[in-house]
């Protein structure tokens, strides 16, 4: 088939990837503008506009998509589908351009967690599952019809760097199978029940900040969700301190409240919380680089009894 993709991030690339090994044409590859990054502010491209660049595919970079010129060039391609991995949301004048639809790839077992972030969401719920969806986009996001599923189990330490990784290249299997499916006409959409519909939002500022008043699986499910990006933090010596890896310990430490410090080991730093602690494996204190904590504690000093703002 003739295939028009659409994505930026790294978790669309392994779907693009998938497609150039397949037996599809690419007519084009659309993503966003180039950002300006950094103290030079020098052009920054996509991970998706890299990868096109290496294999020279045409590469289309609007600013509105709604851009008639724009439109008209997608028309001219006359593909047969558009494919669509986290990329931005569609106006009906362009997913409703290729006879068999835009297809999408989604992060998560739709009706659940339709959004923006649901590898974040899922681990921050403590979810035990979670996975990937193709679905024929529509008018509302998240919503169209859906052609087929595969699940993944989640483990209690995975982290959503992980999950995120898993999930690329489950998606990208997934998107293959789709597009043989839809060639052949042998693939039965499946309409949502939103019923069963739960939302998975952007990531917020605020959401990243620690609070030790929460129960220690909580804390251990927000640090993991956020983990490696944004990352969950708190406040040390009024600089913002970052936790990447923790385990939950039952260990209530009755004499110590929230927020405190109850035990400082070699490669740990144990944090007391409404119900039981965290043991705390990897920081990153403002203005240093990521590291595990023992190595931290060759430079820098926890006291017990200290105390994290809640």
């Amino acid at each position: 088939m003739r295939i028009v993709f659409m994505g930026t991030p790294d978790f669309a690339v392994e779907s693009l990837k998938a497609i150039t090994k397949s037996d599809h044409e690419i007519c084009a590859v659309v993503t966003i503008p180039d950002k300006q990054q950094g103290r030079g502010l020098k052009s920054k491209p996509s991970p998706v506009k890299e990868f096109a660049l290496i294999h020279g595919y045409e590469i289309l970079q609007p600013e509105k998509l709604k851009d008639d010129i724009f439109i008209s060039k997608l028309k001219n391609y006359q593909a047969d589908c558009f494919v669509v991995v986290a990329f931005k949301i569609l106006p009906k004048e362009i997913f409703s351009i290729p006879a068999l639809g835009t297809i999408n790839v989604h992060g998560s077992l739709l009706p659940a967690y339709r959004g923006a972030a649901p590898i974040n969401w899922v681990l921050i719920n403590g979810e035990q599952n979670s996975g990937v969806t193709t679905m024929i986009i529509n008018a509302n996001v998240d919503t169209g019809d859906i052609l087929l599923q595969d699940t993944v189990k989640i483990n209690p330490d995975m982290d959503a760097g992980t999950l995120h990784n898993i999930l690329a290249e489950k998606g990208a299997d997934l998107l293959i199978e789709t597009l043989k499916k839809v060639q052949s006409g042998k693939i039965q959409p499946i309409t949502q029940d939103n019923s069963l519909a739960s939302k998975a939002p952007k990531i917020t500022p605020e959401l990243s900040v620690i609070d030790f008043n929460r129960k220690a699986l909580d804390v251990h499910n927000l640090i993991r969700g956020l983990s490696p990006y944004p990352a969950a933090y708190t406040f040390w010596n009024s600089k913002k301190l970052k936790f990447y890896k923790t385990k939950v310990s039952l260990d209530n430490a009755k004499s110590f409240g929230p927020g405190e410090i109850t035990d400082v080991g070699k490669d740990f730093l144990k944090i007391k919380c409404a119900q039981g602690s965290i043991e705390v494996y990897e920081i990153q204190l403002e203005g240093k680089k990521r590291m595990r904590v023992q190595d931290f504690l060759n430079g820098y000093k926890f006291n017990i009894s200290e105390r994290f703002p809640s």
